[in-house]
């Protein structure tokens, strides 16, 4: 029986979200389905003239308690549940005179949007869905002979199939069933985090993470990898919550790139123009400038090299002038707050290159988790949601760094943070001029980042390196004094790093041995 095409003969209909639901309604009662509803839902479909049933002349029951109890009956969900050859089950919906529901339609409770607008804590309570889950489940568990809708986009399918043969095909069922339970875990997961959050219960034993489907990718970060782009509903402005003005659909690799490029340039107040190049997720350039163009150039400046195909960020509306400079050099995503007229023109001259507006820039000191997938399990960890400027600094040499010195330390230890471990940073008048990412030793990072200065210099037209005369920063502690007497080496006047090695001391004589500064912050970036 289960294969088979079940006709539709009655249909029970509570949405919240009542898009299309008059149009799909009344193409119902056309086709002669027996349509029973509840509350909004049947006086909206009574408004288009249908014949409509309420609920409670369906169960013989009133709905409750605010409607709290309305469809947890027995007349719902035996006629939902009951497997229709089964002679057992026949019986017993004879004796109580239960019905057969051969289509579900609901939708839930707007618990993620209640919970976005800072609903008070009843008023979110309230806002949990029980009827409607548990109509769902008991509908897409009997999909053999029952069809579950939980999205309007399925109702002209659904609709079709009945205009043609008077049923849902089992495989559709299928389909739509998982869909519900896919929703329905979803929605639980959403309150589970709630709570989770407002109760501060990190701990929870069990944790479930949910998504919505945005985009099925081409591919994942190689073409022989399936893809997509789930959104969880956070409100971080970002990749998931932007505008694509234009340009090609993203990759894989773009939306990740992206996401790192923005939450970089979100670490500086627009008030100073700041501009981010990402590539395989590590800046390869970062500054600030007394405007966006000339922030471009000196991040450009870093390393031009790698720039080649990169994510461009930030901070502030991108003007015309700073979007002929950016369009000079192949680019795969530009990122920012927002756009002049002038500039999205510049950009459209280039109809592969993507625009992405965000609104707003991602607020680096809000909270959340991070999830990152092993075989077998998840490590779920808080948001690196602090940054240089949380700490309070220990100036641990016997020269004190001047004031201009300081500026670009916290400027190079708040790259660092979004830079792969290992990570050495080298800053110069408020601009990246060396980046040293994801080595197995502090040592190579320094001499990576420095090599990179030299050939950055080279293309510049620059003797020497371009971290002559710069300061350093390092996102975890120097194990030995040699890392960080290769950034002296390599031009760096101080050093800003977290301390927490066994050789502190040792790494601190040896920085006062070569006459630099030093500033220890207790605060560690790894990131890997």
């Amino acid at each position: 029986m289960s294969n088979a095409i079940i006709p539709i003969k009655r249909a029970l209909l509570s949405v919240f979200d009542k898009t299309g639901m008059a149009d799909f309604a009344k193409a119902l009662a056309g086709l002669g389905v027996d349509l029973v509803s509840t509350g909004g839902t049947s006086k909206l479909i009574a408004s288009t003239g249908a014949a409509v049933r309420d609920i409670s002349d369906l169960t013989g029951f009133p709905e409750m308690m605010d409607g709290r109890v309305k469809t947890l009956h027995p007349k719902v969900h035996g006629g939902l549940l009951s497997v229709r050859d089964n002679p057992i089950h026949q019986a017993s919906m004879d004796e109580h005179q239960i019905g057969a529901i051969d289509l579900v339609v609901v939708n839930l409770y707007p618990f993620e949007e209640t919970i976005a607008k800072g609903a008070s804590y009843d008023e979110t309570i309230e806002n949990i869905d029980i009827g409607g889950p548990a109509m769902i489940r008991s509908a897409a568990k009997n999909h053999a002979y029952v069809t579950v809708i939980v999205d309007p986009a399925d109702y002209d399918a659904v609709l079709e199939h009945i205009r043609a043969s008077g049923g849902v095909p089992y495989e559709l069922r299928q389909r739509l069933a998982a869909k519900a339970y896919a929703r329905t875990a979803a929605y639980d997961s959403v309150i589970s985090s709630w709570f989770a959050r407002t109760l501060d219960y990190a701990e929870m034993p069990y944790r479930s993470f949910a998504g919505r489907l945005k985009e099925v990718m081409r591919y994942g970060e190689n073409p022989h990898q399936w893809a997509a782009f789930y959104t969880t509903g956070e409100q971080r402005p970002g990749v998931a919550t932007a505008r694509q003005v234009q340009g090609k659909a993203l990759s894989y690799n773009n939306l990740n790139d992206t996401d790192a490029a923005f939450e970089l340039v979100s670490e500086f107040d627009p008030a100073v123009p700041a501009v981010a190049i990402i590539k395989h997720a590590n800046p390869c350039g970062f500054a600030i400038g007394a405007s966006l163009i000339e922030a471009y150039h000196l991040a450009l400046r870093t390393d031009p090299v790698s720039a080649f195909g990169g994510i461009v960020a930030l901070n502030r509306t991108i003007d015309g002038p700073t979007a002929t400079e950016i369009v000079k050099v192949f680019t795969e995503v530009i990122v920012a707050p927002d756009a002049t007229e002038e500039a999205i023109r510049i950009i459209a001259a280039k109809k592969n290159l993507r625009l992405l507006l965000t609104g707003a820039l991602a607020d680096p000191k809000a909270g959340g988790l991070t999830v990152k997938s092993l075989a077998g399990g998840l490590l779920v960890q808080g948001r690196d949601d602090r940054n240089v400027d949380d700490t309070e600094f220990k100036v641990v040499t016997k020269k004190q760094p001047t004031e201009a010195e300081l500026r670009d330390l916290k400027i190079a230890m708040k790259v660092a943070k979004h830079v792969k471990s290992n990570a050495i940073i080298y800053v110069r008048d408020g601009a990246t001029v060396g980046i040293g990412a994801g080595q197995m030793s502090r040592l190579d990072s320094s001499r990576v980042a420095h090599r990179k200065a030299i050939d950055a210099a080279e293309a510049a037209g620059i003797e020497g390196a371009l971290t002559a005369n710069s300061v350093v920063a390092s996102d975890a502690f120097f194990p030995f004094p040699d890392g960080m007497l290769a950034a002296v080496e390599a031009g760096a006047t101080a050093v800003i790093q977290p301390g927490g090695s066994m050789n502190d001391q040792a790494v601190i004589d040896a920085a006062d041995a070569a006459g630099i500064a030093m500033i220890m912050t207790g605060m560690r970036h790894f990131r890997h």
